[in-house]
């Protein structure tokens, strides 16, 4: 919520200016102002403030929200996020992730796709009996919803995965538009819709209460037809009913009058919650779903960071803000239940456990989203900050640098490093602390100045790292222009083993994941690696991040297609030495998919298997 300034009608000066931290305040009230200058003493005037009256989540009812100003925030950055290329999370990462979005106060959280793989079945029942059984702020329990596809076997592996939960909730659909059908389905619309309705009862009689049911395609399908199916499942007992944009097709207006006529013709709609899910091909999500929810839409699916299949999704940060900064002037008054200072941990979470960076001008969260470079709007900030900004960086959890005073160094402590760290929107403590401390420690001597930048990189390598599996002691290289270049690496295994081995190589980098290797003996292809400078100067922080496949064939099933995709793992290091930076996230990459090649074994699950 932005900041309430009332000024006086006659002079201009500001009266009041406050910034609530509750959320859910809402405009009720009037403050009555008399001013005491006899001169102004006939412009006493009532000014709207914030108080007393607070908006609270209301109770949970699958197809019934009480409020009808409510808007329902469904993240599937744990299921659709995933299914970006490279974003494969550890089943330690995911349920970090989805205890962050429990905290953020997300109201439904789809945790995966179990039936694409034991390992993800495996995840997704771990999040339900954790966080699906939490209690967080103010007795919120998130709902804990497992995809699923229009079958018995997908159905039985979203239900053996969810029931754990406090609140489980199935997720099933079956594509609706003509193209769809009749090239991938092969089925007439009668086979559709029987199939549709058939499992939606099926999931109802198996013990779930809450089922929510998407016509994939929906913005390409047939409106009447849409009616008609939607219609079916309401009556098998569906609860939500989500209309997706699945390619991105729509424009906002076409998108909102979609979701308006399906509120007028579907019959018995008004016994259930109206669900966005929109794509980003055009660059439309976040204003489709706006436009959804302006039309009647009750819950809206999206993602941390927009991230998704292909172009991604509509952006978690872009809608909530956006709902919280214009909801009640031209939203209809929409709000939701996000406590919107834990976006930004959340936001950095996703970034560095997908490896999936955030460009610099991303709404919201990017790293230029709240830079004033500009004279001139340099020049208004000092004047007001509200001359440039819309919203406060307060208000995501990212506090300005140097409001606290505390400039680090080689002398610095702990407490300053955790009040900075706080500063930044990162809240940790215990070993992460003393950890991050120690690295910081050894920069600090090296470096003269730790900017923000540094600090946030060498949290990102610290705390961001998968579970190891070998840990990276030390690295020696030499090279140069008159002959090959060697290294030398020293790893760790979980039993405090070390392991030393030397390589030669065509570079230093090639040197060294060549010596890691010969201690590892798991077969790999590097499929990327980029690394970039977080800050100017000589004595930068190099950030690296590599993205590879082991060669025995990691595979899941593609939740819309239903193929077989072959599973990446990413890794990013962070280091003043390029080698071992670049070593580091070389390392983190190897982790997580050996993390991953254990939790299959645990389960006598072959590597390559897929559930079908």
């Amino acid at each position: 919520m932005a900041s309430i300034t009332a000024n006086h009608p006659i002079s201009g000066n500001p009266l009041i200016s406050f910034r609530p931290k509750n959320p859910f305040l809402q405009t009720q009230t009037l403050f009555n102002f008399k001013p005491s200058n006899p001169k102004h003493s006939n412009s006493s005037f009532s000014i709207p403030i914030v108080c007393c009256s607070i908006r609270r989540r209301p109770e949970y009812t699958p197809n019934h929200i009480p409020d009808a100003n409510y808007v329902r925030i469904f993240d599937t950055t744990l299921r659709d996020g995933e299914q970006s290329p490279g974003a494969t999370m550890t089943t330690k990462e995911k349920l970090d992730v989805a205890r962050q979005l429990a905290k953020l106060g997300v109201d439904i959280i789809e945790a995966g796709f179990p039936a694409s793989s034991e390992a993800d079945l495996e995840a997704v029942k771990l999040i339900a009996k954790e966080v699906g059984n939490g209690v967080y702020e103010e007795g919120h329990v998130p709902v804990i919803c497992g995809l699923a596809r229009c079958n018995k076997k997908d159905i039985d592996k979203a239900w053996e995965a969810v029931k754990y939960a406090k609140k489980p909730r199935i997720h099933t659909f079956i594509a609706t538009s003509e193209i769809h059908m009749n090239y991938k389905l092969k089925m007439s619309r009668d086979q559709v819709v029987e199939k549709a309705r058939s499992m939606v009862a099926y999931a109802r009689s198996i013990g779930c209460e809450d089922v929510e049911f998407s016509p994939e395609d929906a913005g390409r399908s047939d409106p009447e037809f849409l009616y008609h199916i939607l219609g079916e499942v309401i009556k098998a007992g569906a609860t939500t009913l989500n209309i997706p944009d699945t390619v991105g097709y729509t424009v906002p207006e076409e998108f909102g009058q979609l979701i308006a006529k399906i509120k007028a013709n579907t019959p018995g709609v008004e016994d259930v919650i109206i669900s966005t899910h929109c794509q980003n091909d055009l660059g439309l999500s976040t204003a489709n779903t706006l436009a959804g929810a302006c039309a009647g839409a009750r819950q809206l699916e999206v993602t941390i960071n927009g991230i998704g299949e292909r172009a991604g999704n509509a952006s978690l940060e872009e809608v909530v803000m956006a709902l919280k900064c214009r909801g009640e002037q031209v939203l209809g008054g929409l709000y939701t239940g996000i406590n919107t200072q834990h976006i930004l941990m959340s936001s950095k979470m996703v970034e560095e456990y997908s490896g999936l960076h955030v460009q610099p001008h991303k709404a919201i969260v990017g790293a230029n989203a709240f830079a004033h470079e500009s004279g001139i709007h340099q020049d208004g900030m000092l004047k007001h900050k509200d001359t440039y900004e819309i919203i406060s960086p307060e208000d995501i959890g990212l506090n300005r640098a140097n409001e606290s005073g505390i400039v680090l160094g080689k002398l610095s402590g702990r407490h300053a490093l955790q009040a900075k760290i706080l500063e930044l929107g990162y809240e940790i403590e215990g070993k992460e602390l003393d950890d991050l401390f120690w690295r910081f420690k050894s920069v600090a001597e090296k470096k003269k100045k730790i900017t923000d930048d540094d600090l946030i990189a060498l949290m990102s390598d610290e705390v961001f790292q998968p579970q190891f599996v070998w840990q990276l002691q030390n690295v020696q290289v030499t090279c140069g222009s008159l002959g090959l270049s060697t290294a030398t690496v020293k790893l760790i295994d979980a039993d405090g083993q070390e392991h030393i081995s030397c390589s030669v190589g065509t570079g230093p980098v090639d040197a060294a994941y060549k010596a890691v290797d010969l201690i590892v003996k798991v077969p790999v292809t590097l499929l990327e690696y980029s690394m970039n400078a977080v800050t100017q100067g000589i004595d930068a922080i190099a950030s690296t991040r590599v993205l590879i496949r082991g060669e025995n064939g990691h595979t899941s099933t593609h939740a819309l297609t239903g193929e077989t995709v072959h599973r990446t793992f990413s890794g990013t290091g962070a280091d003043m030495d390029i080698v071992i930076s670049s070593v580091r996230a070389y390392v983190g990459a190897l982790n997580k998919m050996m993390s991953f090649r254990k939790l299959l074994a645990k389960n006598n699950k072959p590597e390559g298997s897929a559930v079908i």
